[in-house]
């Protein structure tokens, strides 16, 4: 498992500005290899707590509104008081970018816990103060070399839940099985796991959400079981925008086999093509050209 951050969909260039960068938490800025939790905290004891990954672009935080809105919602279905208004919220994560000098090129990890508990169980009414808010900024570029070869797939036995048993709308902490599942792919020689849902149909990657391409038609699932995926619904729409066809529905891996090409969508990588799934060539075995113009179409998004 040690090549994962070279071949994760998550893998970026570095960059040695990220050894000066300075943490935010809670409201503090601290060095990276200072900045910590209490052992006592909701977030560590039991992944209770919600997160985003956002990009600043020139200056711009990118879909800023959907990020807080997906933010928001799941700190609500979970009654986590972040203590801040959405505004306010968005206010320090530009004082983070302020504090660090970034103007271009930077991913944002946003991270907020439950906050400190009087003893480590699961029970949220031990919580003794406000929630733990942590803004990790630094400079990340997106994997030039993985976008050129191709992600490499496996499926996973692990499935992906439903909305009664956990539902994958919110964006927690807790990725134990999402981890589970990659695990399963780094052993079988795959970049990220391609997951199903309960009646074994496609439904995301461990981190990514999924796309297979027939002819000019992007199919991605439902999103029923799948990740709110913000980049995923801009790519929808980008397309449909275009004059292109999506169909969001189910599908089976078999259905993935004679797919000409396939590509997963992210908040860092955007777009990234997936050339083989479960020793299988997809098309050619090579990104291919729609998913060249479905990467065009979301650059120039990004470009503004």
């Amino acid at each position: 498992m040690t090549q994962a951050s070279t071949q994760s969909a998550q893998s970026y260039a570095h960059d040695p500005r990220n050894d000066h960068v300075e943490v935010y938490v809670n409201g503090a800025f601290f060095p990276r290899n200072e900045a910590s939790v209490s052992v006592f905290d909701a977030g560590f004891v039991l992944g209770d707590g919600v997160w985003e990954g956002m990009r600043l672009i020139k200056g711009r935080l990118l879909a800023v509104d959907e990020h807080m809105a997906r933010l928001y919602e799941g700190a609500n279905s979970i009654q986590l008081d972040i203590g801040l208004a959405r505004e306010a919220l968005v206010e320090e994560i530009h004082k983070t970018l302020r504090h660090n000098h970034m103007k271009d090129g930077v991913h944002i990890r946003l991270m907020i816990s439950r906050g400190m508990k009087s003893t480590p169980n699961q029970d949220p009414r031990f919580i003794v103060g406000g929630a733990t808010i942590v803004i990790v900024a630094e400079y990340k570029q997106p994997n030039a070399a993985l976008k050129e070869r191709g992600l490499k797939l496996m499926t996973s036995t692990i499935r992906c839940s439903t909305p009664d048993v956990f539902d994958l709308r919110l964006n927690s902490h807790s990725r134990l099985n999402f981890i589970h599942a990659l695990i399963q792919a780094i052993n079988m020689g795959a970049d990220e796991a391609l997951m199903l849902d309960d009646r074994g149909f496609v439904a995301s990657c461990n981190s990514t959400n999924f796309f297979i391409i027939r002819g000019d038609a992007l199919w991605t699932s439902t999103g029923a079981t799948c990740f709110n995926g913000i980049t995923r619904a801009r790519v929808i729409s980008l397309w449909r925008e275009a004059g292109g066809v999506v169909l969001e529905k189910d599908f089976t891996l078999a259905e993935v086999y004679g797919a000409d090409e396939a590509f997963v969508t992210g908040t860092l990588g955007g777009i990234t093509p997936v050339t083989m799934i479960d020793g299988r060539k997809v098309g050619a075995g090579v990104p291919g050209p729609v998913t060249a113009r479905a990467a065009a179409l979301y650059a120039g998004y990004v470009a503004g």
